[in-house]
């Protein structure tokens, strides 16, 4: 049994490499602090869907993207038990070392169907996914279009494909088209990307007009629906009834699991599983992973009525404190700067409410804020009081 006393830890001496990596690390976390950056991940125990402990406090939990609750419904936790049992805690290898787990392989099949396509693939998260499949799909001889604030992994994996970026506003078609029309005839290909939900203000993409904007100009639309996917439309995303060539999301926050997809025709998906190097590369998705989806899966087919609670609360509070009405279950409580929204986050907390401040780079400089997400599992007793709470602080924060 391994010892369960720390190591002493080992301050390097003068010479030692080690010691200018700690003093630049020293220097780049002090800097993030002097500008109320630094980011600290707080022990955060869940007692059940909407509740936590953290500090030696108990708070109802309003920054999670568990939007239906189904981390923690019975259904799911059973079925990822008994993957577990029956198949181990881990899939070993590369899904092209250890072969496809049935687990995995339905799921997907279920997906597929859930979303109208052919075939989907399962990644082992949502980052992963989009870094696959954009460096797999484009290259240096094509041009990515991208919306500004779409999502970090979107952009690296513009990045990482060498292709030529640019950035189109921010849910601007128009803005899309612009740039589709002066640099698509140089490039072999094209890449259209945005969020479906966009994770900081809630609001959706013009999906339905993107879509017309790629096939004016022969460019592959990809929609990242992580925020969409369980809670807009009937649950089937922020790109329901619109062409989507690349229908991307992920199993962690509506389904409640852990993992990425995305949703294609059959000869893409079998591309992506050649040539997406985070999906060849990356050991595969744990058995009970997959059938923790799948019990999600079904439930959010099942009960509309769920899928349907997180935006009517999100609704209601918005209403309250008379703000435009949100598009998805998120509302930014835009402070400005990062000490308010830290000092918001404490206000909120000490309400009984946990409400995570979010500041830049994770959003534009200026633009510090609460994120509150609403889960359908919250009581209307619990809304009722986060409505009380976030008055009080938005009028205690001076906004």
């Amino acid at each position: 049994m391994p010892s369960s006393r720390p190591a002493a830890p080992i301050v390097p001496a003068a010479g030692d490499p080690r010691a200018s990596l700690r003093a630049h690390a020293e220097d780049k976390l002090a800097d993030l602090a002097a500008r109320d950056r630094r980011r600290l991940a707080v022990e955060t125990r869940a007692l059940d869907a909407v509740t936590v402990t953290r500090g030696g406090r108990r708070l109802v939990n309003v920054s999670s993207n568990d939007y239906l609750g189904l981390a923690h419904d019975p259904r799911v936790i059973a079925a990822a038990q008994a993957a577990a049992a029956a198949h181990g805690t881990g899939a070993g290898a590369s899904r092209l070392i250890t072969g496809e787990h049935p687990e995995v392989v339905a799921l997907e099949a279920e997906l597929a169907a859930f979303k109208g396509a052919e075939a989907a693939l399962v990644f082992s998260s949502g980052y992963a996914a989009n870094l696959g499949i954009v460096s797999a799909l484009a290259g240096r001889s094509d041009l990515i279009v991208i919306d500004d604030l779409a999502h970090n992994c979107l952009h690296m994996g513009a990045r990482l494909s060498g292709a030529t970026v640019h950035r189109f506003a921010h849910n601007d078609a128009a803005c899309a088209h612009d740039l589709l029309a002066r640099h698509r005839s140089g490039a072999r290909h094209a890449l259209l990307l945005t969020d479906g939900v966009f994770s900081m203000d809630g609001d959706r993409a013009p999906v339905a007009a993107l879509a017309r904007v790629a096939a004016a100009h022969d460019a592959w639309l990809l929609v990242d629906d992580a925020h969409g996917l369980g809670v807009v439309a009937a649950g089937h995303g922020a790109g329901e009834g619109a062409c989507v060539p690349l229908a991307m999301g992920t199993l962690s926050k509506a389904l409640g699991s852990q993992g990425g997809y995305v949703c294609a025709d059959r000869p893409v998906i079998e591309l992506l599983r050649n040539r997406a190097r985070s999906f060849v590369y990356s050991t595969g998705l744990a058995p009970a992973s997959a059938a923790a989806a799948r019990a999600a899966l079904a439930i959010v087919a099942a009960e509309p009525e769920r899928c349907a609670r997180p935006q009517a609360l999100a609704a209601r509070v918005a209403e309250a404190l008379d703000l435009p009405a949100p598009d998805s279950p998120v509302l930014p409580i835009v402070l400005g700067a990062e000490q308010a929204a830290l000092d918001a986050q404490a206000a909120l907390e000490a309400r009984g409410y946990l409400g995570v401040a979010v500041r830049p780079p994770t959003v534009p400089p200026g633009t510090a804020r609460l994120r509150i997400s609403l889960s359908a599992a919250l009581s209307d007793a619990a809304v009722a009081g986060l409505i009380d709470a976030l008055r009080a602080v938005v009028a205690e924060t001076g906004r």
